[in-house]
């Protein structure tokens, strides 16, 4: 076997998205503690200003602003020159059956999850062209390959980023760039808390009812059972059996993007490798299990 230097890129500088909690902050720690250049961004710098005193580069970047992203792309290039990975990792979770989620909430939805890691990206390609190096780590979910009742608006974002990277991985193949898909299971962070209010919320008559950053659902009091089940179960939640800590899934980020030939896709933990196998199952087998769970919890 060849020495770990010849298999691994040398570390560089990195551009991570989402670094206020969960993955992103562990990911950032993770590039950090082995010697990369780490620009760590959130929507709040007060967010992560311990990821400053640890030693990382920090940048204030919302993902749906072109004018934030270009801005922190082009610092990044004027004083480090390259940008060697971008981790794609910013995102939510907005829960709730499809009728009851108002279409304003789905544009929100797409353009944090699918819309952000698409302006980065074009940000960053001319660079990685130019070199003719570099990886794309788009983070999605067990969720991007598998969809469920009451995720459909999420799973949506999911699955697109999922096509997107297939589509990116072999047109940018010839660059010699590289495109990861990351597809963690459970994870206990702060996700599933902003989903519960996300999927809970609901609009009253004095509430505005555009579908905004701060509106509820548009609950059509067809689908209770499903909110119950939500509550009942945690559906998405972090805090299961089955969930792995953030620092394992950034160790799996850290692995993709230091490795000279990654795979296409990694899922961190027995849950999401399992989970993902889903795909595989018949319609009718999936939608049968769904049954089973409803009248389970009901």
């Amino acid at each position: 076997m060849p020495p770990e230097t010849d298999r691994r890129r040398v570390q560089k500088t990195v551009l991570i998205t989402g670094c206020s909690s969960g993955i992103g902050r562990a990911t950032a720690r993770a590039f950090n503690d082995e010697g990369w250049t780490v620009y760590a961004t959130a929507r709040n710098p007060a967010d992560i200003e311990t990821l400053g005193e640890a030693g990382c580069e920090l940048a204030t970047l919302d993902v749906t602003d072109q004018s934030d992203v270009d801005r922190v792309v082009d610092r990044i290039l004027d004083e480090e020159g390259t940008i060697d990975a971008l981790i794609n990792n910013a995102g939510y979770g907005q829960f709730g059956p499809v009728e009851d989620v108002p279409t304003a909430k789905v544009r929100e939805q797409f353009d944090v999850n699918v819309y952000g890691p698409h302006r980065l990206i074009k940000a960053v390609l001319p660079g990685m062209r130019r070199e003719r190096d570099g990886t794309i780590l788009n983070i999605s979910s067990v969720a991007g390959r598998v969809s469920f009742p009451g995720g459909g608006i999420y799973c949506g974002s999911k699955f697109a980023v999922e096509a997107m990277s297939d589509a990116l991985r072999n047109e940018v193949a010839t660059y010699d760039i590289d495109v990861v898909v990351v597809e963690p299971g459970p994870v206990r962070t702060n996700f599933s808390k902003r989903a519960d209010r996300e999927a809970a919320a609901e609009n009253t008559d004095d509430a505005p009812t555009t579908g905004g950053a701060d509106d509820g659902l548009d609950r059509s009091g067809a689908y209770e059972e499903f909110y119950e089940i939500f509550e009942d179960t945690q559906l998405i939640g972090g805090d299961g059996p089955v969930a792995v800590e953030p620092e394992l899934v950034a160790a799996e980020i850290l692995n993709a993007a230091s490795a000279t030939q990654p795979p296409a896709r990694v899922q961190p933990g027995t849950a999401a490798r399992v989970g993902v196998l889903a795909r595989f199952l018949p319609d009718t087998i999936l939608d049968a299990g769904y049954e089973l769970v409803r009248k389970f919890a009901s």
